[in-house]
């Protein structure tokens, strides 16, 4: 049997992967309430079982894709979880609709995945992976280094 072409990852974090430590409990990542904005075209909205509630844009949820392939490509284009990929320079920029994805379902009882308008929908959104990348306030100011912290 032949291994050719799999690549095992190493344990250095891939560029602009930030890893989150934190351990969650159980409830932090059950959610109570799931809300997938797609006829609005807005995005999708959680409320956890802890009382916590998350929201993130359809075109963020995007460009933070878990699946191989996205991390791969944002670890080689040097992009953020999140970020978007940079626009090429032209003299007539042509018009991308933003992203949105044709479909939503629940994957088991731990995750969800987007059938995405591009065609793309390999990515499987666990709920600890949506909680890991909560981008409200109170979460982002806690996975920011700040001077003193201890390591």
């Amino acid at each position: 049997m032949s291994h050719e072409g799999i690549r095992i990852a190493s344990k250095e974090e891939p560029a602009g992967e930030e890893q989150d430590e934190r351990t969650l409990s159980r409830i932090a990542i059950t959610p109570d309430k799931v809300r997938v904005l797609l006829t609005e075209g807005k995005g999708l909205e959680i409320d956890w079982a802890d009382g916590h509630q998350s929201a993130w844009s359809f075109a963020w949820l995007r460009e933070a894709c878990p699946c191989a392939n996205c991390l791969e490509e944002r670890r080689t284009e040097g992009r953020r979880m999140g970020e978007p990929r940079p626009k090429p320079a032209e003299l007539l920029p042509m018009y991308t609709p933003p992203p949105k994805p044709a479909s939503a379902h629940p994957v088991g009882r731990y995750a969800i995945q987007f059938n995405w308008a591009d065609g793309h929908s390999s990515g499987i959104y666990s709920w600890e992976y949506l909680r890991r990348i909560c981008q409200c306030r109170e979460c982002q100011f806690s996975r920011e280094e700040t001077p003193g912290r201890p390591n």
